[in-house]
């Protein structure tokens, strides 16, 4: 019989994405085969499984954390926002179409048959079945149609353990209002408490526990400490609350835009994980000051997303600042901004817009979307030596992009065709290719070549492959796991739960 346990939360951004990541690498350093899993998520953050499959880079992480290639019946349902009351609908790893929050919700119980065949052809596969929820399971105004929260643990017939953030404040409020929220069949299902995100002596904290378990009925199993671990973060929360605003500053700088639909930005982790570098992320023009790299990164709405850069100063600080001897990178979206002209009848509907004119391409967008797994080698010519080198990742985009005569492309693919775009002066490249920092080699040509332009030499000390370094950090946090929860008492709920009668 599968084991199964679901992680849901107090609320979005607690954490339940990276606890789900450590439960699932606890079981397989058990030696239990282990998939995580959810049903549906929001999120720009998204990937390609082996076979061509769209889905969300959380589960893409978990399933890493497990030992496992990701497989898209991990996540059958992913919305991508494409502005605030619109959003693309992934189904199975394909796009099925555009819906807003009203059309959705009414579209939602369709899927409920769907999602769990889904959710049993996986379980059937595996030992034990971590499934993650989302938001909080007292939205009570969704609960008739919920696929993801109680509905889904339904679904599933499993216990489930909550989740909540204390470094936000009102941690027991959040507790007692989200039990008391949920039908007594919902609340039955809670079976114990994570407290996350803790700064300080947990003794302080012992009365609250005791009064909070007397007032619910349920266990505090954990109280997990804020932990300096470096995993990704799932949705743009965590750069939206300044996470990465108090990195020390290193001898490289590299500045990412902060776009309003930014997409992807976990491509950037790798870099942020070298020791001389700082990643920062930027939307003034005023902090270009001091970047050695400005990286556009990818966007679910390309064309808001430059029209933004012009409104707010960045599109002329940009090419002021690359006159002035400054480099960019384009991934994705943001490879399109920098050409000189994007054709959108299809995400945006805006029609022609002009780029940034750094790049000497023009794209066009297209109805069917590119979802594959890539290999390549860089072209030589970025910044003069950063080429040369083997890399691999995935593409993810509704556009495509020629190169007018005489531009030199910046990837040579392994199927003998090419991607991406170099500018004359080798100061400004960009690429499809998702995931083109994780290749060890290619960032730290990249690295050295920047730092050389800055009169340093070579980096001597360590050099992070970051696929070890993921693998890593995954064993640091299930090691913190089994120290600061009950790991015993996770199993023993597992294995002792039962379904209501009914």
């Amino acid at each position: 019989m599968t084991l199964a346990i679901m992680v849901q939360g107090t609320a979005s951004d607690v954490g339940k994405s990276v606890l789900v990541a450590g439960l699932c690498r606890i079981f397989h350093q058990d030696g239990l085969r282990c998939a995580p899993f959810k049903s549906q998520n929001m999120a720009l953050n998204s990937g390609i499984t082996h076979d061509g499959k769209e889905m969300g880079r959380a589960q893409i992480f978990q399933a890493e954390a497990a030992g496992i290639e990701p497989d898209v019946r991990m996540n059958p349902v992913l919305l991508k926002p494409t502005s605030d009351r619109k959003a693309q609908v992934v189904l199975m790893g394909n796009v099925a179409s555009d819906m807003d929050a009203q059309r959705y919700h009414q579209f939602k119980p369709r899927l409920k048959a769907q999602v769990q065949a889904v959710y049993r052809s996986l379980a059937g596969e595996q030992d034990v079945m971590v499934l993650e929820g989302a938001g909080s399971p007292a939205e009570i105004n969704l609960r008739d149609r919920d696929i993801v929260n109680m509905g889904m643990a339904e679904l599933a017939e499993c216990p489930v353990i909550l989740v909540a953030d204390i470094d936000r404040g009102g941690v027991f409020a959040a507790i007692y209002g989200t039990l008391a929220l949920l039908q007594d069949h919902e609340r039955w299902r809670v079976k114990g408490v994570i407290i996350n995100k803790f700064r300080g002596d947990v003794a302080l904290l012992q009365p609250g526990l005791e009064q909070i378990e007397a007032l619910t009925g349920v266990p505090v199993i954990g109280v997990m400490p804020w932990l300096d671990i470096d995993l990704e973060d799932e949705d743009g929360v965590a750069i939206q609350r300044g996470k990465y605003h108090g990195v020390a500053r290193q001898s490289l700088e590299i500045a990412v835009l902060k776009l309003p639909h930014i997409s992807n930005f976990t491509d950037f982790n790798p870099l942020a994980a070298q020791p001389d570098v700082r990643v920062r992320y930027i939307s003034h023009p005023g902090e270009l000051d001091g970047a050695d790299l400005v990286i556009l990164p990818g966007s679910k709405n390309t064309l808001g997303d430059l029209q933004w850069l012009r409104q707010s100063g960045m599109a002329a600080a940009l090419v002021e600042w690359h006159t002035a001897g400054g480099a960019l990178f384009g991934i994705c979206g943001g490879y399109q901004m920098l050409g000189q002209q994007i054709n959108d009848e299809v995400e945006s509907g805006l029609g022609v817009l002009p780029g940034l004119g750094l790049l000497d391409t023009t794209t066009t967008f297209a109805h069917d979307k590119v979802t594959v797994r890539t290999r390549a080698s860089v072209l030589p010519g970025m910044l003069g030596d950063a080429g040369g080198h083997p890399v691999s990742g995935y593409e993810i985009h509704m556009g495509t992009t020629l190169l007018a005569a005489g531009t030199r492309p910046l990837l040579a693919l392994e199927d003998g065709g090419e991607d991406g775009a170099l500018s004359g002066d080798g100061r400004v490249a960009g690429c499809y290719l998702h995931g083109i920092f994780d290749n060890t080699r290619f960032t730290r040509a990249l690295l050295d070549t920047l730092r050389q332009r800055k009169g340093l030499g070579p980096w001597q000390g360590e050099i992070v492959d970051y696929r070890q370094w993921k693998s890593q950090q995954f064993d640091l946090l299930a090691a913190a796991m089994r120290q600061h929860i009950d790991i015993k008492t996770v199993y023993q709920i597992m294995q002792q739960h039962q379904e209501p009668d009914q």
